[in-house]
């Protein structure tokens, strides 16, 4: 009787006990101001867009090459003197932490490609020591990175940063899961987000 006992009170708790998992969010759970009008109201299904940009190397990334990832997306550009010194920092001790998980990317965009030539991020690059084989800093055509920003990280507000720059800027790390859906988004300054990020990353994990 007592073993019987045991057995149904195990999976009783199996039962009770709960798995954490993340939100999928869409555009209509995102802050209006930095989603566009045209998504701001959809409910379901909304993934990171396709694009074709060029990283510190001068390769062509797509949305193939994080095909079947998780990875972590940011918005930055290489002579940015205040959030972005901080958000890269960041992002290299993430990249440290996750270096032997090679099912998590890295993947930041420049929000000033036209000052952020390949050879501006590959000294930026290097200057950081970004390991290529785990992320891409990308550059390229300015609507794309912008559209990519505002349409599928939703993370930019669509007037200019600063008024007088023509530019988006935004501190938000995104995490994105192997379906292209964003599943958290965290201050890139803060590195008790980045903690949470990390334990966010082994719920996703245990989803998939």
């Amino acid at each position: 009787m007592f073993i019987l006992s045991a057995i149904v009170l195990y999976f009783i708790y199996g039962a009770l006990k709960t798995t954490p998992k993340l939100p999928v969010y869409q555009p209509n759970m995102v802050n209006a101001e930095l989603v566009d009008s045209t998504l701001q109201y959809i409910r379901k299904y909304h993934t990171i867009a396709d694009f074709a940009l060029t990283n510190q190397n001068g390769e062509i990334i797509t949305q193939n090459n994080y095909k079947n990832k998780i990875y972590i997306a940011d918005f930055f550009f290489t002579t940015c003197p205040t959030i972005c010194p901080i958000m890269t920092d960041n992002m290299v001790k993430l990249q440290e932490i996750l270096k032997n998980q090679e099912d998590v990317l890295l993947l930041s965009h420049s929000v000033t490609p036209k000052i952020d030539s390949v050879l501006a991020i590959k000294a930026y690059a290097l200057k950081k020591g970004v390991n290529d084989a785990k992320w891409n800093m990308l550059t390229g055509d300015k609507k794309q990175i912008y559209d990519l920003a505002r349409k599928s990280y939703l993370v930019a507000k669509d007037e200019p940063y600063g008024g007088d720059y023509d530019m988006i800027h935004t501190e938000n790390f995104v995490l994105v899961d192997t379906k292209r859906r964003i599943r958290g988004y965290y201050d890139g300054t803060n590195w008790e987000e980045m903690e949470k990020l990390l334990e966010d990353i082994k719920i996703l994990k245990m989803e998939n």
